[in-house]
């Protein structure tokens, strides 16, 4: 059975208080179920070394459990300014009882495009992501640093939109596997998580 985590961290990740952009390349906030994220994780292999990136990461809920869970540097990259700000509040708390998650999980206010991809960085999520035009130039950022430093990434799509998967036939990322969450994947077919290796 799955843990409620807020309870554990004693913070707030749900979608109480939804914020939604008026800009229209970005998508609503929606936190993705934690038993999604329990069950995406477990079949993906995740190291300390590994470094991940969440572009739209709301509250925070997928750097805190990734970053409990994996003792690896995370990276919350977040334009909603509110949104932001209660992550901010959500890391000082999570702090308290995991202290190196004060240096460990960094939270950007910026949007996905602006963000400097580092060598570091290894697992790059994305929830129903932004407009197509704004993914092309993340993935741009993306594959550039890859080229600069040679290394393993993984792409990791929860509720991917078909526009995303025809865009990303066209580049040098292969998808490796596909991870369905029982029951909801039958009646809604985006109900899944798609997972790209390049």
């Amino acid at each position: 059975m799955t843990k409620n985590y807020d309870q554990i961290f004693q913070i707030e990740t749900g979608n109480q208080g939804v914020i939604y952009e008026e800009n229209p390349n970005d998508s609503p906030y929606e936190a993705t179920p934690y038993s999604f994220i329990e069950r995406c994780f477990n079949e993906l292999k995740i190291t300390a070394q590994d470094q991940l990136v969440d572009y739209g990461s709301g509250k925070g809920r997928l750097l805190f459990y990734a970053h409990h869970r994996f003792h690896m540097k995370v990276i919350g990259v977040e334009k909603d300014r509110h949104l932001h700000e209660i992550a901010k509040k959500n890391k000082a708390i999570y702090g308290e009882s995991h202290p190196k998650g004060k240096s460990e999980i960094i939270l950007l206010n910026q949007s996905a495009e602006d963000y400097e991809v580092h060598r570091e960085d290894t697992i790059f999520y994305f929830f129903n992501p932004f407009s197509l035009s704004v993914f092309d130039q993340v993935l741009q950022k993306i594959q550039a640093s890859r080229k600069q430093d040679e290394r393993d990434l993984t792409l990791i799509f929860y509720y991917p939109r078909q526009k995303y998967i025809d865009y990303l036939l066209d580049t040098a990322f292969e998808i490796d596997k596909e991870i369905l969450i029982p029951g909801l994947s039958r009646l809604n077919p985006d109900e899944r998580f798609l997972v790209y290796r390049g």
